[in-house]
């Protein structure tokens, strides 16, 4: 049962509807279901299927293909001779087939790309000479080495140059569809438990797909994590190795940034981890990026060349806080650290993450999802007049001028602001208008899980975004 990906499915249809030959790339990390997706939405029925093969040389890799080639009907088939072969075997096979649009499924592609194959050169002739002299051929290609498909298929500058027609970068699962795929399985947790199991795996499927029926976030946290036998115990390692071919200097960016709550700039990043200014560091950045591990954002009025890079990615965030150095830690760990300062830093820093991934439902509970906006940070420093630096992680600028400053308190219980959040929003609100000489209405707006208690200061808000709002489609 496919959950959500209706504009995904929707994009594969087109193309298989499509007058013409088509090339689909799919993009996006592991256990992200690009697979499932690609299988469900063509209900099973391929007219060629592939999977490559991890870690093997070209000789294997092509005994494979010959194999996916016999299941899937070639009745006489002999070892290609290289890559060019294997794809002239196939277009032979495609020649035998009946009339109609022929879906070509290969899964995991990237690991096909053995050290000197030539196999790209090989997919670019499959692909010019073959495929689009026709007009019924729909090549689907994925795979979770993300950094390969970048490079070699959309910033390919020979054969493969603008040929892919559709790029579909599949991401993970939203809080509803996270809650739909749980009512699926028949799990039973409350919308907060929901949250608090997103801020520590984000929305990958194959995460949730392993919670088990019958126990508390927390306990299904500590066997997954915690537990030498636990199933994401050892994911880490797994999940940039799957990414990346090279993945050492993706790792060493993860590991400085992993211990920066706001991140750093390049000229930073380049200080902390004494790491070459070249290309290479340009390159893995921006592969971070594509593969949303990383988010580059500016404050308003720095220079682009003076961007932040923060690690967003929610499971790698949660192992370098409680993973990466609690080897022989009790098995019970999360369970038993509740409330402890240690997991409140990180719940406030890890539930702003989730505000991030779904400022979509966030403009929608404000009433301004038609409305154009710009968001971004903003922050200043001291200054000897206007007193104390300030800073606001969401601030959304909208078209119909007004500004709403988005506050993010991560809470058990209904927000009670007190005296000091309310000196402390007024400071911000002040220099912020004093910075940005701005004329319009600003709103000062909370999101918080349980909203806004009722007091004498519940009026210092204009706003409360709630987990209900959150969990909107």
């Amino acid at each position: 049962m496919l959950i959500g990906r209706k504009s995904e499915i929707t994009e594969l249809l087109k193309a298989y509807d499509s007058e013409y030959s088509e090339f689909v790339a799919i993009m996006g990390r592991r256990r992200v279901g690009k697979t499932f997706l690609v299988r469900e939405t063509f209900k099973y029925k391929f007219a060629f299927q592939h999977s490559g093969l991890a870690n093997q040389k070209t000789k294997e890799q092509l005994k494979e293909f010959r194999l996916s080639l016999i299941k899937s009907g070639m009745k006489k088939c002999r070892i290609p001779t290289d890559w060019f072969d294997a794809f002239f075997l196939l277009s032979e096979f495609l020649d035998q087939k009946k009339k109609g649009k022929k879906v070509i499924f290969i899964d995991e592609l990237p690991w096909m790309d053995a050290p000197r194959s030539n196999f790209v050169s090989a997919l670019e002739h499959f692909w010019n000479a073959y495929a689009t002299a026709r007009k019924d051929i729909l090549l689907i290609i994925c795979g979770s080495a993300t950094s390969w498909i970048i490079n070699n298929v959309f910033r390919n500058h020979g054969g493969l140059h603008n040929r892919v027609t559709y790029r579909i970068h599949l991401q993970p699962f939203t809080l509803n569809e996270c809650e739909q795929y749980a009512q699926s399985r028949h799990l039973k947790m409350s919308r907060f438990e929901f949250l608090e199991t997103y801020m520590v795996m984000g929305g990958v499927p194959y995460y949730w797909s392993l919670l088990e029926q019958g126990k508390s976030a927390a306990q299904n946290i500590d066997n997954l994590f915690f537990s030498p036998r636990g199933k994401l115990h050892y994911e880490y390692k797994e999940l940039y190795d799957s990414l990346f071919k090279n993945p050492e200097p993706y790792l060493k960016v993860v590991s400085i940034l992993g211990t920066k709550r706001m991140g750093l700039t390049r000229e930073e990043l380049i200080s902390e981890g004494n790491i070459d200014n070249n290309g290479q560091l340009t390159r893995v950045l921006q592969d971070l990026e594509a593969c949303g591990f990383i988010r580059k954002y500016g404050y308003k009025g720095i220079k682009r060349n003076n961007a932040i890079f923060q690690l967003i990615d929610n499971y790698t965030l949660f192992y370098y806080q409680f993973l990466r150095d609690t080897a022989g830690t009790d098995e019970a760990f999360w369970s038993v650290n509740t409330n402890t300062p240690v997991r409140n830093t990180w719940e406030g820093l890890a539930f702003e993450r989730v505000c991030f991934e779904h400022l979509k439902q966030i403009k929608q509970a404000l009433g301004i999802a038609g409305v154009s906006t710009q968001v971004f940070s903003w922050r200043v420093l001291k200054d000897p007049v206007y007193g104390a630096g300030a800073q606001i992680d969401m601030v959304i600028d909208r078209s119909d001028r007004v500004t709403n400053l988005c506050e993010m308190k991560f809470s058990t219980k209904e927000y009670a602001i007190n005296n000091e959040d309310d000196a402390d929003f007024r400071h911000k609100t002040g220099r912020f208008i004093e910075s940005q000489k701005t004329h319009k209405s600003i709103h000062l707006t909370l999101i918080t899980p349980f909203g806004v208690k009722q007091n004498v200061y519940q009026h210092s808000v204009q706003s409360a975004i709630t987990i209900e709002d959150l969990f909107k489609e």
